[in-house]
């Protein structure tokens, strides 16, 4: 666990940073609708949007705990799928990540 306290500390940062996008999304959705039609609909659409990107922090929040857990339980930094270990440099740019970058790639096949 040692050998990822650092990344540890990054992905708690990261996950505060996603929990304020989120808690921001969630309030802009709950704004009341303009009175005007034309404006209502804009709304919806933005709406839309935001509800889309909460979707997409709350898919990200998730895999940043998992990966935290996975390095307190020190299963952290082993591919999922084949179980070797994952590049360094791939987890320093993808740090939830779950899979070696030959698993990823097959994957998306």
């Amino acid at each position: 666990m040692k050998e990822y306290e650092e990344v540890r500390h990054s992905l708690i940062d990261m996950l505060e940073e996603l929990d304020d996008r989120l808690a921001k999304i969630t309030h802009d959705v709950k704004e009341p609708l303009d009175k005007d039609f034309e404006e209502q609909a804009a709304q919806a659409e933005n709406d839309e949007v935001l509800d889309s990107l909460g979707n997409a922090a709350r898919t990200e929040i998730e895999m940043v705990k998992e990966a935290i857990a996975r390095i307190d339980q020190g299963g952290y930094g082993s591919c999922q799928v084949c179980g070797e270990p994952i590049n360094k440099e791939r987890l320093r740019i993808v740090p939830y990540t779950t899979m070696c970058i030959k698993c990823a790639s097959q994957a998306r096949r």
